[in-house]
């Protein structure tokens, strides 16, 4: 008895201090009516709902967040060439050794460096370019095995979206430069050749690095791909391949100066209005 009295005071006092239901919410009837959407709002939860967190609606933000970091960080970076490759080239390989010393010849020409930041070509590259005193701008992305920027980079950009990070790649570029490497960096090859072919960025180089690595490739895409009509006879010229550092980074010089010229002559030539 005494302890079915005192669950009642317990109810009460509860119903007192953190009442579940008000006047409101007790009409008569079947249908109770929606609590507004600023009660809901506001109303306390036992924990925080975050669910809202991973609504396609907020990771809109989130990628319109990471565009305008991009652009903030690499907007004054002036001109910059990226350079791909794979992130298990190793320190001392001939691979690691070339692109150290294209990352100086780079900076030497007055061109900034761009890699994804990480190991291995990415890090010869930095390397080289900041020995050389040049800008070595790093962008990472968010991997499960990520192994964090190398210690050459100066100016770091971190992203959580491919295709925001290969955005900035392309978009403060004036070339690329592809080493041996995977997926990633074929994904990178093959989105800037589509850009060059249908004539979204003007003035691009791309440059293969390593003949003997790229030469399949190659002869893949001049013969079966051709001989199917999925690409013009042309195209594959559309890259240029090369075993040697200085004509690689003679091709981007003389590009630049193109570029340069083709901006006297027409300095906004993509402006419609």
């Amino acid at each position: 008895m005494g302890r079915d009295v005192g669950r009642d005071v317990n109810a009460d006092r509860s119903r007192q201090y953190a009442p579940d239901m008000t006047s409101h919410d007790r009409r008569p009837g079947p249908e109770a009516p929606r609590p507004s959407a600023d009660r809901r709002f506001l109303q306390q939860r036992p924990w925080a709902d975050t669910a809202f967190l991973e609504t396609d609606a907020w990771r809109a933000l989130r990628i319109f967040a990471e565009f305008v970091q991009g652009f903030e960080v690499l907007a004054r970076l002036g001109p910059a060439v990226t350079v791909f490759g794979s992130a298990r080239t190793r320190p001392g390989e001939p691979p690691y050794r070339a692109a150290e010393d294209l990352g100086k010849g780079l900076a030497e020409a007055g061109f900034a460096v761009i890699t994804g930041g990480g190991p291995g070509i990415m890090e010869a590259v930095n390397k080289g370019a900041k020995e050389a005193g040049g800008l070595s701008v790093g962008c990472t992305i968010e991997l499960p095995n990520e192994q964090g920027m190398n210690a050459y980079v100066d100016v770091a950009v971190d992203f959580h979206y491919f295709f925001v990070r290969k955005t900035m790649f392309v978009k403060y570029a004036q070339g690329f430069v592809i080493f041996p490497g995977g997926f990633g960096t074929l994904d990178e090859l093959f989105e800037a050749l589509t850009l060059v072919q249908t004539g979204k960025i003007r003035h691009f180089p791309v440059i293969l690095f390593g003949t003997r690595y790229w030469a399949g490739l190659l002869d893949w895409l001049r013969g079966t791909v051709t001989a199917a009509g999925n690409i013009d006879r042309l195209d594959p010229g559309l890259v240029h391949i090369t075993d040697d550092v200085g004509e690689a980074v003679s091709i981007l010089v003389e590009s630049r100066a193109r570029l340069l010229q083709a901006r006297a002559i027409d300095p906004d030539p993509d402006d419609e209005d």
